[in-house]
């Protein structure tokens, strides 16, 4: 991970990333408000998980995952609403093969955990733009 400022909004996302890379679904689940809403736009067509158990079938795809790069292109967080907004360089491997794209995250957080989480595409790994 590169470009990951040394707060605890940056910590917090280190360790989303890392849960990732460990395949470890339950704690990645745990920085999730039991309500959370992920709005996910990996899919040309977007969907909309609400609650636990959604995120936990939106999840399962990261056990396909098998080494995740990122890069940091842009970071802003706020304060009072506790906020984050971040666009990455991603480059990970699959069964597929390499696959590199650009992700805008935005991550709204209420008592320590991620509440609302817009999962945004912005360049799929054909070089198209969402």
């Amino acid at each position: 991970m590169n470009n990951v400022p040394d707060t605890a909004k940056g910590r917090m996302y280190r360790e989303h990333i890392q849960f990732i890379l460990n395949k470890d679904i339950e704690s990645l689940l745990n920085q999730y408000a039991d309500d959370a809403i992920l709005i996910s736009s990996f899919m040309k067509t977007p969907i909309v998980y609400r609650g636990r158990e959604q995120l936990r079938e939106h999840m399962q795809g990261i056990l396909g995952i098998d080494g995740l790069k990122t890069d940091i292109i842009f970071w802003s967080e706020t304060e009072g609403p506790d906020t984050i907004m971040i666009t990455e360089q991603i480059e990970m491997t699959t069964k597929d093969g390499v696959a590199n794209m650009r992700f805008a995250d935005s991550w709204v957080i209420r008592d320590g955990k991620i509440a609302i989480h817009f999962a945004g595409m912005v360049q799929y790994p054909d070089g198209t733009l969402a």
